[in-house]
């Protein structure tokens, strides 16, 4: 009972201390809200800068609020709401362009480039990022991933050969749209149901998860608004101050599009599966970064027909021009080889320094015909690889089933334990 009440101090004072940082980083968006509300204009790039900035800020408290929220709720419900959450802030923006694509078709183009941006981004330099702090803290040249991650890397890779098939048709359909949904949807059902530790929080979000239930309900509540908020109103005048800054100062906008916002977007991301990796859990990082990848690969990609036929009032698909084919390849291709590599549920030095070499030749030389060239680089390293890798392809599968059946096999035990001692009370019961 003392250590009780010695420890409910040590908490609170701990969800004070993070108190500053948090109201700090939800300053940021108070003058994107300012500007908003108040049709202010200072200047496209000056504004397209305070936007931007409002949806790091917004990214950061979702995130925060996403994992403290991991105490509140059942592990099935925590899976499928943070899955939801960690895309929202990329989500908004790519759901303006493909919105306003329905009304100009001109838009079109931005939509997809954001979404393969975030995607390449994700494996190209985060997994690197997150091997490097492995390394830097351990000197070690292997990551080894646990068995649990395999039905990960099959979701990508089921989602990955699926996506193959999208430029073939010159647009993305709402047939894309129930597909990649599907397996999302069965990819959450599966973890949901996978036994887990408890939620290793860091940083703020650990702050808040260990306040005071009632205080930290009306936090969470509080910071999903405000977050929300800022998005809502951000989300539109950053997307188009994108392309105006572009335009204005003379830099490819799409590129702009591309790489900048997704940047914004992903860097909570970043900054906890870095946190993760350099306190030892560089495993548990790249399982994040890897699930954050199946969902923008599956609901990102496929929400972007909704939005698209949202606004043009039919069922339409999202039209893709030659350069958005060649951008969905590529990062299709991409996509295979990461999952070729994580077959063996393992990452190691070579492969890290190759999928960061070959993200920044893309990213650098930004001309369609080194992006061609980089799509049969990728094919031509995962396919031989694959074939290299076959046994490994099946211990994966193997793996995954193993996962499956151990908690087939863990609900069978505890449905006949409860029978039991349901029996139990009933032959106890007085007659």
């Amino acid at each position: 009972m003392s250590e009780q009440r010695t420890q409910a101090p040590r908490r609170a004072a701990r969800g004070i201390g993070a108190a500053p940082i948090i109201l700090a980083v939800g300053a940021l968006e108070v003058p994107a809200i300012i500007l908003r509300l108040g049709g202010i204009h200072l200047g496209t790039v000056a504004d397209t800068a305070i936007y931007g900035l409002a949806i790091v800020a917004a990214a950061f408290l979702l995130a925060w609020a996403a994992e403290a929220a991991e105490v509140e709720i059942s592990q099935a419900l925590a899976v499928a709401f943070i899955a939801l959450i960690a895309v929202l802030p990329e989500y908004a923006v790519d759901m303006t362009f493909a919105w306003k694509a329905g009304q100009d078709p001109e838009f079109a183009p931005y939509a997809a480039a954001n979404m393969t941006g975030g995607n390449r981004l994700l494996i190209g330099l985060g997994w690197f990022f997150v091997f490097f702090l492995f390394w830097l803290r351990s000197r070690g040249r292997l990551l080894q991933l646990d068995r649990s991650h395999s039905i990960d890397v099959i979701a990508l890779a089921a989602a990955t050969l699926y996506s193959l098939t999208i430029p073939l048709k010159g647009s993305i359909s709402l047939i894309d749209t129930a597909v990649l949904t599907a397996i999302f949807m069965l990819y959450v059902l599966i973890i949901a149901r996978l036994e887990s530790d408890e939620p290793e929080l860091v940083g703020p979000a650990r702050a808040i998860g260990s306040l005071p239930r009632a205080q930290r309900r009306l936090v969470l509540i509080g910071m999903f608004v405000f977050a929300a908020l800022g998005i809502f109103l951000s989300a539109e005048p950053f997307a188009e101050g994108l392309i105006d800054t572009g335009i204005e100062l003379g830099i490819n906008e799409f590129l702009l599009v591309q790489w900048l916002a997704p940047v914004a977007s992903e860097a909570p991301e970043f900054l906890v599966a870095g946190i993760l990796a350099y306190r030892g859990r560089a495993a548990v990082a790249i399982g994040a970064l890897l699930t954050a990848k199946v969902n923008q690969w599956t609901l990102l990609l496929g929400g972007l027909p909704l939005a698209f036929s949202a606004s043009s009032g039919g069922l339409e698909s999202l039209p893709l021009d030659d350069r958005q084919q060649l951008e969905v390849w590529l990062t299709a291709a991409q996509s295979l080889f990461a999952v070729v590599i994580l077959a063996s549920l393992r990452l190691d030095r070579k492969e890290a320094i190759g999928l960061l070499g070959l993200f920044l030749v893309q990213f650098f030389v930004p001309i369609d015909g080194v992006r061609t060239a980089m799509i049969f680089v990728y094919l031509g390293l995962a396919i031989p690889l694959l074939l290299i890798r076959r046994a490994e392809v099946r211990a994966l599968f193997a793996a995954a089933r193993a996962e499956l059946r151990e908690l087939s096999e863990a609900r069978s035990s505890d449905q006949g334990a409860q029978n039991q001692r349901a029996g139990e009370r009933r032959g106890d019961a007085p007659r």
